[in-house]
C-alpha cells in the first residue's frame, strides 16, 4: 500500500542516519516495524499471571506433536 506522510527534514535525516538504512522508505519502515514489535512484546507482558498451564515447563519443552 502506498501513503503520503509529511516529515520535517531535519527528523527524516536523522532518522535515516540513526537506521543507516538506503531509503526513506526502509527507514520509516524498519522504526514502524521496531514499534509495533515493541507493542506487542508490552501486550504480552502485561498477560503475566493471568494465563495459567496445566503442563510444567520441562512437560511443555518435551512435549511431542
Amino acid at each position: 500500500m502506498r501513503a503520503t506522510v509529511t516529515i520535517e527534514k531535519e527528523v527524516l535525516d536523522e532518522l535515516l542516519k540513526e537506521t543507516k538504512a538506503k531509503s526513506k522508505a526502509s527507514a520509516v519502515r524498519k522504526v514502524i516495524d521496531e514499534f509495533l514489535k515493541k507493542k506487542k512484546i508490552e501486550r504480552i507482558k502485561r498477560m503475566k499471571g493471568k494465563l495459567q498451564f496445566d503442563l510444567t515447563p520441562d512437560e511443555i519443552r518435551h512435549y511431542e506433536r
